[in-house]
């Protein structure tokens, strides 16, 4: 049996590379799939907390955020008069965009657990929640 290391590596590879497969017709480029999925609950963020929840480096959640602007797909405004943060917002073409990334994300899932019971479904991401709040609870 493989170790937990590179199954945790090779799972994510695999699953990048199927999802960027499957949006090879989009303009969405590796980092905003994740970025439109968060902000499908959480629009009007600012670029700090979706730097956080989809951890990235803020250097890299304003380069991931240009492309986005660039193509439509978000608008930055400022609010209440803070000039020192952006709070993100989808255009109609970002939600169009996001909806259908959430299908294939949801397709994508299907396909991992397809011979698994609901019930081992539900043990692995009780199990692997835990170790998702493990690895950050220890830096």
């Amino acid at each position: 049996m493989a170790a937990f290391h590179y199954l945790l590596m090779a799972g994510h590879s695999i699953y990048q590379k199927k999802l960027m497969d499957a949006l090879k017709d989009t303009e969405l480029t590796p980092g905003q799939p994740k970025v439109l999925d968060y902000l499908k609950d959480c629009d009007g963020s600012t670029q700090k907390e979706i730097a956080a929840a989809c951890y990235l480096e803020a250097a890299t959640v304003t380069s991931v955020l240009n492309g986005m602007e660039a193509k439509g797909l978000i608008i930055r405004k400022r609010l209440n008069g803070n000039r020192r943060s952006f709070h993100v917002f989808m255009t109609e073409k970002g939600r169009m965009l996001q909806k259908q990334v959430e299908e294939i994300f949801l397709r994508i899932e299907e396909e991992t657990f397809k011979e698994l019971s609901e019930e081992k479904r539900k043990e692995f991401l009780q199990i692997f929640s835990q170790i998702h709040d493990n690895l950050m609870t220890t830096r």
